[in-house]
């Protein structure tokens, strides 16, 4: 089903003005664009290495001086005697050796044989 219903729409006044709008130029002006570009940037790789630095001390060296000292050497007396030195011998003494001599020894062997013999039967 539908209904009506009366509705009251105010009214609306139109005031129409006279104004002054300057008038305006239009001038071409170099405008800045950003634009977006790509571009490759190298990678940068840091790579670290852990040097050992040496410390120096400074070490105190002994110094070597050398002094003279004055020795005094004993002199040695030196005497020969001439002695007499027994001459030792050498004589060849006989020592008995043994000689091996090779002797065949005959072998015997015994070789049987059997003989038929004839036995003499007796009967009774």
């Amino acid at each position: 089903q539908k209904v009506q219903k009366v509705v009251e729409v105010p009214k609306i006044e139109c005031e129409d003005r006279a104004v002054h709008i300057p008038v305006q130029k239009h001038r071409h002006v170099p405008a800045v664009k950003v634009v977006q570009k790509t571009v490759e940037v190298p990678e940068i790789v840091y790579k670290d290495r852990i040097v050992e630095i040496p410390v120096q001390k400074n070490v105190a060296v002994p110094q070597v001086i050398k002094t003279q000292k004055t020795v005094e050497v004993e002199q040695i007396e030196w005497i020969d005697e001439v002695v007499q030195v027994p001459v030792q011998r050498h004589r060849l003494v006989p020592t008995a050796s043994k000689n091996t001599r090779q002797i065949h020894v005959p072998q015997v062997h015994f070789v049987d044989r059997y003989v038929d013999v004839a036995v003499p039967v007796q009967k009774p």
